[in-house]
């Protein structure tokens, strides 16, 4: 199911995924845009999941996806590399299009259900949003993944 580490210049990490279809749909957008993937367990679902499977497609072969068993063993990954994490959140106070990415920043969702915990939230080293209209709260989680990773891409890019 995982393809070779790609050359990309991000990651987009799932923390403790727990609706299947959301976790294969960005998956595949990672497949089709050329970023790496992680996945933080426990997912709250098997990866045979066929509403996992799916979203995902035969898309799945394409990306190459990382498993951590814990956040802790996901942290310790990434301190190694030495990459910076970037949690997309609704309690940030900066919008996505307003900050500057760079090479290597891994991208962090939370659960569809609840987020990332107050320890996970503490850990990243930048938090940012999407502005929304008021009085609604928040966007489908891979929608915002996508919104957020296009941005990255693009600055990236320099264009």
């Amino acid at each position: 199911m995982t393809a070779p580490p790609s050359q990309t210049s991000l990651t987009l990490a799932l923390y403790q995924p727990d609706i299947p279809q959301n976790c294969g749909t960005m998956l595949r957008m990672c497949a089709c845009l050329g970023i790496d993937a992680a996945i933080i367990e426990p997912a709250g679902f098997p990866v045979t999941d066929k509403h996992f499977r799916r979203a995902g497609m035969d898309y799945l072969d394409h990306v190459a996806i990382k498993r951590h068993v814990s956040w802790l063993a996901f942290e310790d990954w990434r301190k190694d590399q030495g990459r910076r994490l970037i949690l997309l959140s609704t309690k940030a106070s900066v919008a996505y299009t307003g900050f500057a990415y760079a090479p290597g920043d891994i991208l962090l969702v939370g659960r569809e259900s609840a987020g990332v915990p107050e320890d996970v939230h503490s850990a990243a080293d930048a938090s940012v949003l999407i502005p929304l209209k008021p009085p609604l709260r928040s966007l489908n989680v891979a929608v915002a993944a996508a919104m957020v990773a296009g941005e990255a891409l693009r600055q990236i890019a320099g264009g």
